[in-house]
């Protein structure tokens, strides 16, 4: 089965590496993984919800998930699964931004966006889409800048939004305010 998922996804990365790539995209993608790089773009957004008495929980709980998420990926499923980067077995692609130096599975910048704008989508819908757009954006950008596989993008959008889902109900059950 694993034999089955790595081809699947080497044949998707070389795709979009043959296929998609422009100056234009080029630039975009850089733009948008950049978004997701230490989780600052999240990170300033829980700063702006703390500040604000309106938002002050939903800044407790993106405060909490960007932790929970940080620890999770970072320390325990990254050196537990211990997956090279694409990069390290297929070469003669284009490095349009500094290697990562750590391991691939799963992406962190897909699991930290999607705790987020998960997080922020129970907050309030109409913007939460918006975010969702942005952190698939910034999954997608970890394909396409050719760091991440597709599997591991899409184990940081399941791992990103139960770890959400689960925070909120959490905290739903103790009534945080």
């Amino acid at each position: 089965m694993i034999e089955i998922i790595q081809q699947i996804d080497d044949t998707l990365l070389i795709f979009v590496a043959k296929h998609l790539h422009t100056p234009f995209m080029d630039r975009l993608m850089v733009f948008f993984t950049s978004l997701g790089n230490s989780s600052l773009l999240w990170i300033a957004l829980t700063l702006v919800l703390l500040a604000t008495k309106k938002g002050r929980r939903w800044g407790i709980l993106l405060t909490a998930a960007l932790i929970a998420e940080s620890l999770l990926c970072d320390d325990i499923l990254k050196p537990l699964f211990a997956r090279e980067r694409p990069f390290t077995r297929l070469t003669g692609f284009r490095d349009l931004i500094k290697a990562p130096g750590s391991y691939s599975f799963p992406s962190g910048h897909t699991m930290s966006s999607f705790t987020a704008a998960t997080i922020l989508f129970c907050r309030e819908k109409s913007s939460g889409i918006f975010f969702y757009v942005i952190a698939a954006l910034i999954g997608f950008s970890r394909i396409y800048l050719f760091v991440h596989y597709p599997s591991d993008v899409l184990g940081g959008i399941l791992l990103g939004i139960l770890l959400a889902q689960v925070i909120v109900r959490a905290a739903n059950k103790i009534d945080i305010s």
